[in-house]
């Protein structure tokens, strides 16, 4: 998993955001280094993030995420055509939206750090119903071969207890582009024998091949939640996420 620096304006396509939802209160999980609770708190949007790292490596998130940026640049301009351009436009507009994201989030951060909590699935520390709307960007799904169906169906669970309205997860594609999450149709069918209610939407966004879909969790009349127990594998790391550290930097 990769230090993800993703913008505002991704936020909104990605998650089919209109300005009503921008009204309620937010939850970004995993956030990464993304621009999206900084550019939301610009326009008065109560939005918070939860990630792992903010309670270890918080302060230098930013300049990890401009490093894979770069790395990244370098693999989609020399394969422009792995990826989808009908957003980004171009490799060039692709890095600087980035960077401009992670440049957004290091400022925020030393600025409103209360508004970057640190904390990993499936064991959030957020009361039930804490927030209105709750995102899951380039997690879940996107990392299918790395972790099983048990660790997906903890991890919606946490995510639609601290939800009071809606959970929206994207991409539904593994992090190389192509077809759904095998798991997706059973994950759904567990999900809905607690009354959590889910369909499948479009979006105007797409990156990675087969990557426009969303999935919608409906949180409004769910039942009892069967949580996670206190030893439940938690959605892992990988080094791969920090192949840019420097040592001592």
């Amino acid at each position: 998993m990769l230090v993800s620096a993703r913008s505002f304006a991704e936020y909104r396509a990605m998650f089919a955001l209109t300005d009503d939802d921008l009204a309620l209160r937010v939850l970004d999980c995993p956030g990464g280094a993304a621009g999206f609770v900084a550019g939301a708190g610009a326009r008065g949007t109560d939005a918070v993030a939860v990630d792992p790292e903010y309670g270890r490596e918080g302060h230098r998130l930013g300049g990890l995420a401009l490093r894979e940026i770069a790395h990244k640049h370098a693999e989609v301009a020399a394969h422009p055509e792995r990826f989808v351009w009908s957003w980004f436009g171009d490799p060039d507009r692709y890095t600087r939206s980035r960077a401009e994201a992670a440049r957004a989030f290091t400022a925020d951060l030393a600025r409103r750090p209360h508004r970057y909590v640190a904390g990993a699935l499936p064991h959030l520390p957020f009361r039930d119903g804490a927030f209105d709307l709750v995102l899951s960007s380039h997690l879940l799904f996107c990392y299918g071969d790395r972790f099983g169906e048990r660790v997906h169906r903890d991890a919606l669970v946490e995510l639609v207890r601290v939800a009071r309205r809606e959970v929206r997860l994207y991409p539904l594609v593994p992090h190389t582009g192509g077809r759904r999450y095998a798991g997706l149709d059973g994950l759904r069918a567990h999900l809905a024998q607690s009354g959590v209610d889910s369909r499948l939407e479009r979006v105007d966004y797409a990156f990675l091949p087969g990557g426009d879909e969303m999935l919608v969790l409906d949180c409004g009349g769910r039942g009892p939640l069967a949580a996670a127990p206190p030893g439940a594998r938690a959605v892992p790391d990988d080094p791969v996420r920090w192949r840019h550290r420097v040592p001592g930097g």
